[in-house]
């Protein structure tokens, strides 16, 4: 089973590593953007993309700078996408999926009130920090508009972490 995944991992990355330069930066923008704003990051973190447009910035294909610039405003315009459905729909986008989940939906409400109280507390460098943890990337953009961080608070950590966030993967590579 395990070889089966790895094999299966490897040669999707070998197939990311053979596209065209355009595709690649293309990739590299499109799934940070689409891993808070459309829950892909559950499925295919966007950090593995900037993880392979830097290696093909390393193989003199593409520019560095061009990965980061994709890595960087992929992740801010997919978090601030994700920042805004929260602060628009969040609660009841969560009650009217995973709220009806047997045994989800109970707990659901007591453990999104501390995650909020969290997110309200730590404001800004929630977003920040939660940036460099698959699981937080996914969910924290989304929380923070639904906790009502204030925009311009979210918006200073939010660049600052997917600029350092899109830089660092991106030289990784």
């Amino acid at each position: 089973m395990i070889g089966g995944v790895a094999s299966l991992t490897g040669g999707v990355a070998e197939r990311i590593l053979s596209l065209r330069t355009w595709l690649v930066i293309a990739l590299v923008f499109a799934l940070p953007a689409l891993e808070a704003s459309a829950f892909v990051g559950f499925v295919f973190p966007g950090e593995v993309a900037v993880i392979l447009g830097g290696v093909v910035a390393s193989q003199g294909r593409i520019p560095l700078w061009a990965v980061v610039a994709a890595a960087a405003s992929g992740a801010i315009i997919g978090d601030r996408v994700s920042y805004f459905i929260g602060r628009r729909w969040g609660s009841r986008l969560l009650q009217g999926t995973i709220g009806r989940l047997p045994f989800i939906g109970r707990k659901m409400d007591e453990h999104l009130e501390s995650a909020r109280d969290y997110v309200r507390w730590r404001k800004g460098s929630a977003v920040f920090f939660g940036r460099f943890t698959a699981a937080l990337r996914v969910l924290v953009p989304g929380l923070a508009g639904m906790s009502d961080v204030p925009y311009p608070s979210f918006a200073a950590y939010n660049v600052a972490g997917g600029l350092l966030w899109g830089a660092g993967f991106a030289v990784l590579g």
